[in-house]
């Protein structure tokens, strides 16, 4: 099935989405939209409209409960982002253990507020609401991995390291 504006899986990816869909009962298809926006946004890099009504078309649903879905974890980007997705919490534990001063710190060295990306469309920063990890803050997440007891200058290493 395609999408609007040729918005359609590879073949291997579209058997894997149809292997994902067969786990579930008939009629229980939604129940695969989380693994299936996983795999849209691996493919797509962010989750545009159209790319989620080709999800909907493809579980048939309606647009709107991809959209609710979509919306509501931070981990699915609505709007096109950079190579690093840096996810910073800004809950009351890391924001007591220096966290805002190294928050600050990320945003003015990579040019960006928050929800913006890198000149160069290397980094995007977003707020989250929290990581769990409340005794290792300030922490930031980029993909899987967890970045913990910030300073300015973990700041700087990670940020020259990932920038390479």
């Amino acid at each position: 099935m395609e999408g609007k504006n040729n918005i359609v899986f590879p073949a291997e990816t579209l058997d894997l989405v149809k292997k994902i869909i067969a786990r579930y009962p008939e009629g229980k298809q939604k129940s695969a939209l989380l693994p299936i926006l996983h795999l849209a946004q691996a493919e797509w890099k962010w989750c545009s409209p159209e790319v989620m009504d080709y999800v909907a078309s493809l579980l048939s649903i309606k647009p709107v409960e991809v959209y609710e879905v979509a919306s509501f974890y931070t981990m699915f980007h609505l709007e096109p982002v950079g190579e690093h997705v840096i996810e910073y919490c800004r809950t009351g534990p890391c924001c007591l253990m220096g966290g805002v001063e190294v928050y600050d710190h990320l945003k003015k060295r990579l040019g960006v507020e928050t929800g913006g990306t890198s000149a160069d469309g290397k980094f995007t920063v977003k707020e989250v609401e929290c990581l769990a990890a409340c005794g290792w803050g300030p922490v930031f997440q980029i993909r899987e991995k967890f970045y913990m007891h910030l300073t300015k200058e973990k700041v700087d290493q990670i940020i020259d390291e990932l920038g390479k």
